[in-house]
């Protein structure tokens, strides 16, 4: 089957950079000129036809193809191998409870948080220790990347338009990681959200900057745990106090003493939700008092449930370092879990929103 989209000629592989970035195809960076041999190459690795429906963006009834998500993934620099997961990223992302179209077009300025859980990890070399929440490797950084491109070419999330984002942060560039499954107790993410053991799988959040912590003065869980808490209490103050997902990343040093005493997931999301929650009168301390008014008792917890909260095992072997990841807008939209593979052009909803 032929491809549907427009073909571009340019003399040089610098005339090719000037095409897209004055046409605003890119997110301001290089790109890798998306050709049909490699555009086809994404989709033969799939073994889809170019205008396979991957799904329709809710608010705005926009449809998404195999080729427009292939085109983009090349651009980003993705391999083949990487493109199930940008297919998987995006059928998470389009379901209703993600809130897609408020995620791209808010003042807050979030990015979509993709975490990699199962085999999958290792056939595209993702790493999940040293420099995590960076550039580790090739595939998070193209696969992050690539969430990006799509957004901007396919939902016209540039910055002015569909993007009204303040500030947004550097995740706006790439915001992927991979759970660090083999040197951990812990169930992976994406288990501990429903997809069968084995399964590889992808979870997405609209996720503000990550925040980074640091304890290296005690091995006691809960005093690990209460610097953790401690920061998505002053994301409350300082940001958004309504609860929603957040995202707390437990680096190698840390979470061994958390596994040594014996803490699943479910106890730390446990531990957490009790202890992450401030009185509304807090907000006076931080310049907000003319928003308390006569509630200044009432409680907000940063998580709705211990089920709120992505524990993620990631990092390098060294250093009393933690990080948690707000949530862009408290409940209003949920993290999703999809697996890699299945469900690939199911109904919204056969995912994990929680």
């Amino acid at each position: 089957m032929q491809l549907s989209s427009k073909v571009y000629e340019a003399e040089s592989i610098g005339a090719v950079q000037e095409l897209y970035h004055s046409n605003g195809w890119t997110d301001g960076l290089p790109i890798v000129p998306p050709t049909e041999d490699a555009v086809r190459a994404c989709l033969d690795w799939v073994m889809m036809p170019p205008d396979q429906l991957i799904g329709v963006e809710p608010v705005r009834g926009l449809a998404i193809t195999a080729e427009k998500l292939a085109i983009n993934a090349v651009m980003a620099g993705c391999l083949p191998m990487h493109f199930p997961v940008v297919i998987t990223a995006w059928t998470a992302m389009m379901q209703e409870p993600f809130l897609l179209h408020g995620a791209t077009a808010s003042t807050g300025g979030c990015a979509i948080l993709v975490v990699l859980n199962g085999p999958v990890r290792g056939e595209i070399g993702a790493s999940g220790t040293f420099n995590a929440l960076g550039n580790s490797d090739r595939a998070t950084s193209a696969i992050g990347r690539a969430i990006r491109l799509c957004l901007i070419n396919l939902l016209e999330a540039r910055p002015g338009a569909i993007d009204r984002s303040t500030l947004g942060h550097p995740g706006k560039f790439s915001f992927c990681i991979a759970e660090d499954e083999e040197d951990t107790t812990w169930q992976p993410l994406a288990q501990m959200r429903g997809i069968p053991e084995g399964a590889s799988a992808v979870t997405v959040m609209a996720a503000m900057a990550p925040r980074q912590i640091m304890n290296e003065w005690t091995t006691d869980p809960k005093e690990i745990l209460e610097t953790f808490a401690a920061e998505m209490r002053a994301n409350q103050r300082h940001y958004s106090i309504y609860g929603g997902n957040y995202a707390i990343v437990i680096p190698k040093q840390l979470r061994e003493h958390i596994q040594g005493a014996g803490w699943s997931k479910r106890d730390i999301a446990e531990f957490v939700h009790e202890r992450a929650r401030i009185r509304r009168a807090e907000w006076a301390d931080v310049g907000k008092g003319a928003v308390v008014r006569d509630r200044g008792e009432s409680v907000y917890t940063a998580l709705e449930s211990p089920d709120h909260l992505l524990v993620v095992a990631a990092g390098g072997p060294a250093g009393g370092f933690g990080a948690i990841i707000p949530p862009w807008m408290g409940h209003k939209t949920k993290a999703v879990t999809a697996a890699i593979g299945v469900c690939v052009d199911c109904e919204p909803g056969n995912g994990s929103p929680a």
